[in-house]
């Protein structure tokens, strides 16, 4: 811009010098520096106008952002009933709540399968938004995210085989117990003063454990009471003992200071409550008995 205005100037300079010299070359000059003081101008409101069109162009982004885009959820789609395949689906309980709380935001829900134990770092680093896994709150989580209001609670079971001696969870004592790695079954377990002398084995996959139970590489697994009754319903051979292990209550998790997406999240769960939703999700996925 400095230098068209400085080839004003010095058109405007030699309008003058021509001048001065003599009434024709005055008027040709004059034009001339009409002509090249109009063209700067001309150009000069083309910046100004594009600059405002990028302005323009940035806020309606920002608008169309605010008010739509992508929720991300972490899980892992081994875990029925609340997140499991069903063909080229995932679906389930946990499913089924994060497109309602995806709906009253007013955005798309995208849905990222990993390992349980990736769920969390997921969120804490910003790959997902919210983590919905079948997650049990539990102290040591809370130190890593934040949870929502509880939408379900559930117990930690132990599934033998028919014949096998352990009757309870006083008899895991010295045995090889099968878990899914990280859940709270295996937090559970590998804790010497809730289980002594265990031999913990970890498997990626809730139905790894009972493969590696009706092989007999392991005496009893460790795992979430809903998804153990899908197991033993597949399953010929082994049972659910009656004693559970633990109870414990499901969250959704978000990385810590996410306040606004928490608030929403438990809005949504609130609203769901309030209508009989929640309730009918439940049933629709685990039906009373």
């Amino acid at each position: 811009m400095k230098k068209k205005m400085f080839a004003v100037m010095l058109a405007a300079c030699m309008a003058a010098s021509l001048a001065a010299c003599g009434g024709g070359a005055a008027d040709t000059t004059t034009a001339a520096t009409e002509a090249a003081t109009t063209t700067a101008v001309q150009e000069e409101g083309d910046t100004q106008a594009d600059a405002t069109e990028a302005t323009e162009a940035e806020s309606g982004a920002e608008e169309e952002k605010a008010a739509g885009g992508s929720l991300v959820m972490a899980t892992n789609a081994e875990f029925p009933p609340y997140e499991y395949h069903d063909g080229d689906q995932i679906v389930g309980i946990d499913v089924e709540i994060a497109q309602a709380i995806a709906a009253e935001m007013g955005m798309e829900l995208e849905i990222e399968d990993i390992a349980f134990d990736s769920v969390i770092p997921a969120v804490t680093s910003g790959k997902a938004d919210f983590g919905a896994a079948g997650m049990t709150v539990t102290p040591e989580r809370q130190q890593n995210v934040d949870f929502s209001k509880t939408y379900a609670t559930a117990a930690q079971v132990i599934i033998v085989k028919n014949d096998s001696a352990i009757a309870g969870p006083a008899d895991l004592e010295g045995k090889t117990i099968g878990v899914q790695l990280g859940t709270t079954g295996d937090l559970f377990v590998s804790d010497e003063e809730n289980v002594a002398g265990a031999t913990v084995e970890r498997y990626n996959k809730g139905f790894e454990a009972i493969q590696a139970l009706n092989q007999n590489k392991v005496d009893a697994v460790v795992i979430d009471g809903e998804p153990a009754k899908v197991f033993v319903s597949q399953n010929d051979g082994i049972k659910i003992l009656d004693e559970a292990l633990t109870s414990e209550e499901y969250a959704i998790c978000v990385k810590k200071g996410n306040t606004d997406l928490l608030d929403n999240i438990n809005t949504a769960i609130t609203n769901l409550e309030e209508s009989g939703k929640l309730e009918e999700i439940i049933l629709k996925y685990i039906p009373a008995e």
